[in-house]
Parts: structure tokens; C-alpha cells; sequence
């Protein structure tokens, strides 16, 4: 049984103008100790996705149907406080700015000790005693001594190892990373990269990594999601997608990333831009801005389907078998 479970989830705003769809029916998994690549261009639906996961869907945005399943347990629905108890104990949560997650009031030893005690049984003691330990663990210099130092004492790239400290303060299972790197130079990124890696392995935590960085997803993930317009066009192992792309859009994002060996006197693109959730055309809706794109696909939205590959699916009619691609 994987530990993370999401069927035909659909997210929705109510307007005065109708109802937008952010997130329409989509269905993934994740398994424990597995890094689950979450790409796709902004307004795709990655981060709202991981709000839904987390129980933390600003408002007027709701769950119209779909399940959300932890270790088996349905989590979506739950009363805030139940949610409350596991965000935090079975999920953590790394977020793009890490000032959003750190109280500047507070030490990092006191925002670490309260979340340790909050969520386990250990002494406030104790408790330091672990939040020393994290904090070594995820690379931060002197630890006994910083513990006691403030959120802005600290660099961007630390105040992230921080932050990912609090995500692992009391053993999750998963871990929801969103934009983790977005903020950081290159140089760090590569760090906080490596640190999330290794930590999964070690930890054998299960972590969903939202992102719009194919080098990001490159680095860290073991099999890939591609989100367009609040669906997943394709979802794989990360070798299957990166170096043989099924959907015209995951074929499209790995053309315009640029190749040192080849020079070329533009970055190839793919022309248009994603719809607006007020804006999705019939069919598929990446049909505007698709090469391969024919009538049933102006008509039709397709599901995901089998594309030859046993672990790779994509929602694509060029992959159903009784269409007609004329």
C-alpha cells in the first residue's frame, strides 16, 4: 500500500461568476522513501494541491470531491484540529519562503522544542537535546551555540535547513516541499538538494517536491508528475520522462531546456501560454498550443492512458488505440 494516496481530486473556487476548477480529477501516489516530482508551469496546480494535502486550502477553495489517503486513513474532511495533530506528527511541510514558516519573535530553539513536545512525548530536555541533533543533522555550524540565535541571524540557505529541521521534527512520513530552492542561489539549491535527498533515503520519509525546475526535479526525484492547467499530462519514472517525453507539453519543457554541448541561437519554446482557470478550452487543454494536436482532442478531454511504457502514462488520444488521428 503506498503511503500517500490522492483519487480523482478536485479543487474549486465558487465566484460570483461561476465556479473555477484549480485542480481537476487527478489520481497519483507515493510510496514510502520516494521522491515524487511535482512540475509544471505556475497557475498549474502543484502548490494548491499540496495545500489540499495538508489541509491547508485557502478559503473560498474546497475539496469538491476525491480522496486523500495517509497510511490508509482519509485525511481529507477531517476536523481542523485532527488535521492539526498530523500536520506536523505524519506530514511535514517545507515552504518556498522559509519566513513563512519561522516566527521572527522566537529562537529556533524554541520554535524547534515547542514543535518536538507538541507532537511527542518527549521533556522540554529532551526536546532540545533533539533539536540539537536536527540541526547538526541538516548542516547547521556550531549547533549548541546557534540554537539560541533568531531567524534573521541566519542566512537564506540556513533559515532553509531550519525550516527543514521543523519539517523532521517529529519523524513524518511524508514531507511536502514546495519550492524549497526557489529562493536560493545556485549554490545553495544544490545543497538543500542533496540535504533533501539524503535525508529521504536515511529517513526513508516520502517526499512530494512541487516545483517549476526540471533541473531541481532532475536532481532529486525518483519518478515525476507533470501538471498542466490543473491535470496531470504525464506521470513516470524520472529517467522514462526526462529522456523519453510522452505528452507534446512534457516534450515541449525538455526541448526548451538548454544543452551546453549544442549551440543554438535560440532556446527552443512552446508558443502560447497556459489558460487561465476562467479560460480552459474544451478537450485537451493543452490543444491550443499542441503540434500534434487533431479534432477528438479539440472535443474530448482524455484521461490518462498507457503509452507503451508499463510505468509511464499519459493523457494523450494519440495513445488510445481506437482513435482515429486524422
Amino acid at each position: 500500500m503506498a503511503l500517500l494516496e490522492v483519487d480523482r481530486l478536485r479543487i474549486e473556487f465558487p465566484t460570483r461568476r461561476g465556479v473555477l476548477v484549480a485542480v481537476d480529477d487527478i489520481s497519483f501516489s507515493i510510496d514510502q522513501g520516494e521522491v515524487l516530482g511535482v512540475v509544471g508551469e505556475s497557475g498549474a496546480g502543484k502548490s494548491i494541491t499540496g495545500a489540499a494535502i495538508i489541509g491547508l486550502l485557502e478559503p473560498p477553495g474546497q475539496i469538491a470531491h476525491g480522496t486523500i489517503r495517509l497510511q490508509g486513513q482519509q485525511i481529507n474532511g477531517l476536523p481542523n484540529e485532527a488535521m492539526r495533530r498530523i500536520r506536523g506528527a505524519k506530514i511535514g511541510v517545507i515552504f518556498q519562503d522559509p519566513l513563512t514558516s519561522l516566527n521572527p519573535l522566537y529562537t529556533i530553539g524554541r520554535q524547534l522544542v515547542q514543535t518536538i513536545t507538541t507532537h511527542t512525548d518527549l521533556t522540554t530536555s529532551q526536546a532540545r537535546d533533539r533539536a540539537i541533533d536536527l540541526l547538526n543533522e541538516v548542516g547547521i555550524p556550531a549547533a549548541k551555540r546557534r540554537i539560541d540565535s533568531y531567524p534573521h541571524e541566519f542566512s537564506g540557505g540556513m533559515r532553509q535547513r531550519v525550516v527543514i529541521a521543523l519539517a523532521l521534527c517529529a519523524k513524518p512520513g511524508l514531507i511536502i516541499a514546495d519550492e524549497p530552492t526557489t529562493a536560493l542561489d545556485v549554490s545553495i539549491q544544490a545543497q538543500i538538494i542533496s540535504l533533501l535527498r539524503r535525508l529521504c533515503q536515511e529517513h526513508r520519509t516520502a517526499i512530494m517536491l512541487i516545483t517549476h525546475d526540471m533541473g531541481v526535479i532532475a536532481e532529486t526525484a525518483d519518478r515525476v508528475a507533470v501538471m498542466y492547467a490543473g491535470r496531470i499530462a504525464e506521470i513516470g519514472p524520472l529517467r522514462d520522462v526526462v529522456k523519453n517525453p510522452k505528452h507534446p507539453y512534457t516534450v515541449g519543457l525538455m526541448d526548451s531546456i538548454p544543452v551546453i554541448e549544442e549551440e543554438n541561437d535560440e532556446l527552443a519554446h512552446i508558443k502560447g501560454a497556459m489558460p487561465g482557470l476562467q479560460e480552459i478550452p474544451l478537450g485537451c487543454s493543452f490543444n491550443p498550443r499542441c503540434p500534434d494536436a487533431f479534432d477528438q482532442c479539440r472535443r474530448e478531454r482524455p484521461d490518462l492512458m498507457p503509452t507503451g511504457n508499463p510505468n509511464q502514462v499519459a493523457a494523450c488520444w494519440k495513445y488510445d488505440g481506437t482513435t482515429n488521428n486524422d
